[in-house]
C-alpha cells in the first residue's frame, strides 16, 4: 500500500469513528501518517476527557488497524501544537520543554 493509499484509508477510518466523538462533543483531525505511525489531534470536549487515551486506543487505533493492519501505533498530538511542530515532535529536546 503507498503511502497516499494509507492515507486515505486512514481517513475512511476516522470518517468511521467521528460520529462517536461529535455525539459527545469532541472531534479527532489527521495531522499525518508516517513509517506506519499515525498522528492525530483530538478536539472539542476530547481534548479534557478522563478516558481519551483508552478511546484513542480501544476505538481509534482498532479502527485504523482495521483500514490499514500494518499500523502499529496512534498517537495523539497537543491542540496547541501545530502541524509541522507535531510532525516533529519526536526530535524534540526535553530542555525545549516550558513548564508553565
Amino acid at each position: 500500500m503507498t503511502a497516499e493509499e494509507k492515507y486515505i484509508e486512514v481517513e475512511k477510518a476516522l470518517t468511521e469513528i467521528r460520529p462517536f466523538l461529535n455525539q459527545d462533543g469532541g472531534d479527532i483531525e489527521l495531522v499525518s501518517v508516517e513509517d506506519n505511525i499515525v498522528k492525530v489531534r483530538l478536539s472539542g470536549a476530547c481534548v479534557a476527557c478522563s478516558v481519551n487515551q483508552m478511546t484513542l486506543k480501544s476505538g481509534v487505533e482498532m479502527t485504523i488497524k482495521k483500514y490499514v493492519p500494518e499500523i502499529v501505533q496512534v498517537i495523539n498530538v497537543s491542540s496547541l501544537e501545530t502541524s509541522t511542530d507535531a510532525d516533529n515532535i519526536e526530535s524534540l529536546d526535553p530542555s525545549d520543554i516550558v513548564e508553565r
